[in-house]
């Protein structure tokens, strides 16, 4: 996972080059704005990229809602039509009978709600505690920050599915990574751990049971106890900063481990995962016992060589841009499904 950004000289003074002095008149006439900067072949085509996924992602956003709108107007009709076509008495039969399913929708809906609430209930007690540390933020862009934040939710989301959850610990949560988690609807009602305090602050008692999840570790992680609580570092574009978790976990004093990708598959590129990736991955394992179906369930094809893709095919999951459709479903169920705490 993430390190460390390399240095230069920060105490030492500013240079001013002959292109760097302030224009004369004579050169600045004609040109009233600053030049914008050039970017590089590879930013110009990571921006073309991004800027098409944006707009195929507002063109799908569009059409899906578009679908709905035809459908939710579809079903008023027939349901128009079939009263319209029916005896009073049969009218009254399918008017209460309507009536009677979305009461029972009703129901079933709470008691899923209730039975959520209490599986996470019981897991604040006896499970797994995992931890995201959220502390940063000021390495992050106002967008990064936002992909964070979705990341989060959907960690929630998911673990709120699973028989057996773990209990979710938020450490850290200061300045605009605060202000963006409590823009969710309903984040006050998690049954969550949130803290503003770092995990060492907020665990301060129980130190020597802290484990710092990182690929730059060369302890490997070979199975999970529940005495221990497993630190997720919350960053995103972590390439700009290299072994950054495990030089903060060192300077800390506290165990590092990584997971053991390598011993199952053999990756892409680096082993460096998302925050909900790590997550459903513990998760998985929770329930599972077991390290490589956990892995060929969670990481995604892209990420695999081709021989390790073509060879568990049944078990890869969708795409990147099929996963970032499940990050907005997860968030809108996260968002509706919120547990109400009494």
């Amino acid at each position: 996972m993430p390190e460390s950004p390399g240095g230069g000289d920060a105490d030492a003074p500013p240079q001013t080059t002959e292109l760097e002095r302030p224009q004369t008149d004579e050169n600045a006439a004609g040109k009233t704005d600053a030049d914008p900067p050039v970017l590089s072949k590879n930013a110009q085509k990571k921006l073309a990229k991004q800027q098409r996924f944006e707009a195929k992602k507002a063109e799908k956003k569009a059409a899906a809602k578009e679908q709905k709108r035809r459908d939710v107007e579809r079903k008023r009709k027939e349901w128009e039509e079939s009263l319209a076509g029916v005896s009073e008495e049969e009218r009254a039969k399918l008017l209460e009978s309507r009536k009677t399913l979305r009461k029972e929708r009703m129901e079933k809906r709470s008691l899923e709600k209730e039975t959520k609430r209490e599986r996470l209930t019981v897991a604040r007690e006896q499970g797994q505690n995992v931890v995201v540390d959220l502390q940063f933020s000021h390495l992050m862009n106002p967008n990064e920050i936002h992909s964070l934040v979705q990341q989060v939710m959907y960690c929630y989301a998911v673990n709120g599915r699973c028989a057996s959850p773990a209990h979710l610990w938020l450490t850290g949560c200061d300045g605009e990574m605060d202000s963006a988690l409590k823009r969710i609807p309903g984040f006050d009602k998690w049954i969550i751990e949130k803290e503003n305090r770092s995990y060492i602050e907020a665990l301060c008692d129980r130190k020597e049971d802290l484990v710092y999840l990182t690929a730059d570790s060369e302890i490997v992680l070979e199975e999970l106890d529940l005495k221990k609580i497993y630190i997720i570092g919350g960053l995103v574009d972590r390439n700009r900063w290299k072994g950054i978790t495990l030089k903060k976990a060192q300077e800390q004093g506290i165990q590092t481990a990584k997971l053991p990708i390598g011993n199952f598959m053999k990756m892409s590129s680096s082993q460096v995962l998302t925050v909900n990736q790590v997550v459903e991955i513990l998760l998985k394992f929770l329930e599972t016992r077991d390290w490589k179906t956990s892995f060929f369930a969670v990481i995604p094809q892209r990420k695999r060589c081709q021989s390790d893709s073509e060879g568990n095919a049944e078990d890869t999951v969708e795409e990147e841009h099929e996963q970032n459709d499940g990050l907005t479903a997860s968030k809108k169920k996260c968002v509706e499904e919120v547990p109400s705490i009494s």
